[in-house]
């Protein structure tokens, strides 16, 4: 047999512009979101860059010099060993993407040089595409690190022990193959994505800077340099960064996204207007995520013209995106023209009729413009569709809810709470629809069940106190509005159903006062917790005080019965007889079923009844007929 000649395969850098254009889609989707790797990132990076790595022909136990780890210098052998006979054909597999094969190939060959480094990571890698991280842990943990003489064999390990999650080691595999190969940018970047993963913004820009003074043409290093600047709210010099990558690589789209989205922050419409027509120029061929960024920072700033122009050039360009046609139907919204937005879903529903999502949009638009029947029939077209879409089970919950129909919002809400059990949001309109509908038993019960996916939902348990409240179960009120205190001391509600609780009993009066001036100090132009002060100081013998509060939540609330019997009853201390019937007579007015405050009525000698069931008495304006304290 005739020697074989030595196979040379180069790896590229990462400041060579030509690496990412050859694979735009994938470049674009690993960058596009920000730092995070998404599902199967590392794993494409891996592959990516074992398909790449250089091989030595003399034995697979061979590694690259430290003196040039991007292009190994060829040698000659007389004849291939069987080690790199199975090593060439799993490489083989590897680029027929057979994965099986190609690993009992390179166990093959491992069989005969065991000693190799480089069979043994490429073997963790493939374990690692195939989910198997214990094996691949296992396999890596078999290589001495300090024996390992190539930088790249090295930084392949540490992507492989970082999906892992054993980031201190990755980061030392790091360290060690700088210390290989100090001049090659790569490692840094490799590096300082894996600090930027790690919530470690400033120690990233260190070692982006590093790699940028020996690649300072990388895009890449640019880029991640602006995400770690970014992170750091170093957001000029973010800007200057994203800018910088993309005068290195033009049709860098990731660093046009990151851009825009600064100029967004600033709200810096001209600026923004500009790089989108740089990028027009620029970037072919695209995705449309960067436009569809730009549209809706147009629609915030209330430009819709020219969204609503390029989003016509998108759908002309991609006229089966349905997304983007929904877009157009948000843009109407946004316009406050929703009978066009209306119409835009109408069409996309005629073409695909089986749209969940999009009809269950055109229902909370026919909510929007008062068409009730309409949204009813339309998610219940969804329901008949399918059962189990749940948004348009809890949306047409929601809507017999605001109707009062509580007897059917209890139907929907209840298989909608089967259907995403983990939703706080369903078991808290569960619970308040069995509170309306007075079936209070059933309401603590939702409310609790969904305590138990959620513990410190502040919603949940403030209503599951007013339904113990509803049960008399005061200790429990007690202790549910005390844990929502104890989750947000400025819960306005629970200080001021606590405080009010308190003060209606006769008990913790000081508390009481203390908890309702606290629920006013942080909202004090609302009439029922100034009410509830009044009341709170009524109670502990401050009349004087609680005359002026109430006097000022009638102010506020001109139509709450419990304001006007509260500022009778303080009128009757006082002996201003005719302010306390004319307050009552208000508070009956409001209320004419409040059988309390009419007996109440005729102990203080104020009358009968009349027909109608108002106490007898003077008509009353909205004023409280105060004659002062």
């Amino acid at each position: 047999m005739q020697n074989l000649a030595i196979l040379r395969l180069s790896i590229s850098s990462a400041s060579d512009d030509k690496r990412f254009m050859r694979r735009p889609e994938r470049t674009q989707r690993s960058c596009a979101g920000g730092v995070g790797p998404r599902s199967g990132g590392w794993q494409e990076r891996v592959l990516v860059a074992f398909l790449l790595i250089p091989l030595l022909v003399v034995s697979c136990a061979a590694v690259p010099k430290s003196g040039d780890d991007a292009v190994v210098q060829p040698e000659s052998v007389p004849l291939p060993s069987p080690a790199y006979y199975h090593f060439l054909q799993g490489y083989l597999a590897e680029l027929a993407n057979d994965v099986p094969r190609a690993v009992a190939e390179y166990r093959a060959a491992l069989h005969f040089d065991p000693k190799s480094a480089f069979l043994r990571v490429r073997l963790a890698a493939l374990q690692f595409l195939s989910g198997n991280m214990q094996n691949a842990m296992a396999m890596l943990d078999q290589i001495d690190s300090a024996q390992v003489r190539g930088a790249i064999v090295l930084v392949e390990m540490a992507k492989i022990y970082a999906g892992g999650g054993q980031f201190d080691r990755a980061l030392g595999l790091y360290d060690e193959a700088v210390r290989l190969n100090p001049e090659r940018g790569e490692i840094y970047f490799d590096k300082g994505v894996l600090l930027l993963n790690l919530k470690r913004p400033q120690q990233a820009e260190t070692v982006f800077t590093q790699g940028l003074e020996h690649a300072p043409e990388s895009h890449f290093g640019h880029f991640y340099q602006g995400k770690a600047l970014e992170n750091q709210e170093k957001r000029v010099e973010a800007k200057e960064a994203y800018r910088r990558a993309i005068n290195r690589a033009k049709q860098f789209e990731p660093a046009y996204q990151a851009l825009l989205k600064l100029h967004e922050f600033d709200e810096d419409l001209q600026a923004a207007i500009q790089l989108y027509h740089e990028f027009e120029v620029s970037v072919t061929p695209r995705d449309n995520t960067f436009r569809k960024d730009f549209v809706r920072f147009l629609v915030k700033q209330k430009d819709y013209g020219q969204a609503l122009d390029i989003l016509e050039q998108m759908i002309v360009d991609d006229p089966q995106d349905v997304k983007l046609q929904i877009q157009r139907a948000l843009v109407y919204v946004e316009m406050q023209e929703p009978h066009r937005a209306v119409t835009e879903l109408k069409g996309i529903l005629q073409a695909h009729p089986s749209e969940l999502r999009v009809r269950d949009y055109l229902g909370w638009l026919y909510e929007q413009i008062d068409d009730v029947e309409k949204a009813l029939d339309t998610y219940r077209t969804n329901i008949d569709l399918d059962a189990t879409f749940y948004d348009s089970r809890l949306h047409l919950g929601i809507l017999l809810y605001r109707l009062t129909r509580y007897d059917e919002a209890v139907q929907h809400l209840t298989r909608a709470a089967g259907l995403k059990p983990g939703d706080s949001e369903v078991h808290l309109l569960l619970g308040l629809s069995y509170l309306q509908a007075n079936e209070f038993e059933r309401a603590t019960s939702a409310f609790e069940k969904g305590l138990e996916y959620h513990p410190n939902d502040e919603d949940l348990r403030f209503n599951l106190g007013a339904a113990y409240d509803k049960l008399d179960r005061f200790p429990d009120v007690v202790r549910e509005m005390e844990a929502v205190l104890a989750l947000n001391p400025d819960h306005t509600d629970a200080l001021n159903y606590l405080g009010y609780s308190y003060a209606d009993r006769g008990i913790n009066g000081e508390e009481a006062v203390e908890l309702t001036r606290r629920a006013v100090a942080l909202k004090p132009d609302n009439g029922a917790y100034v009410d509830s002060l009044g009341w709170a100081l009524f109670k502990v013998g401050k009349v004087a005080e609680a005359l002026r509060e109430l006097q000022r939540a009638a102010e506020l609330v001109e139509d709450d019965p419990v304001i006007f019997e509260h500022l009778g009853e303080i009128y009757l201390i006082q002996e201003h007889r005719d302010a306390a019937k004319a307050a009552w007579v208000r508070a009956l007015q409001l209320d004419p079923h409040n059988e309390r405050l009419i007996k109440r009525f005729r102990e203080a000698g104020f009358g009968g009844r009349r027909d109608g069931g108002q106490a007898q008495g003077p008509a009353s304006t909205n004023n409280t007929g105060s004659p002062g304290p």
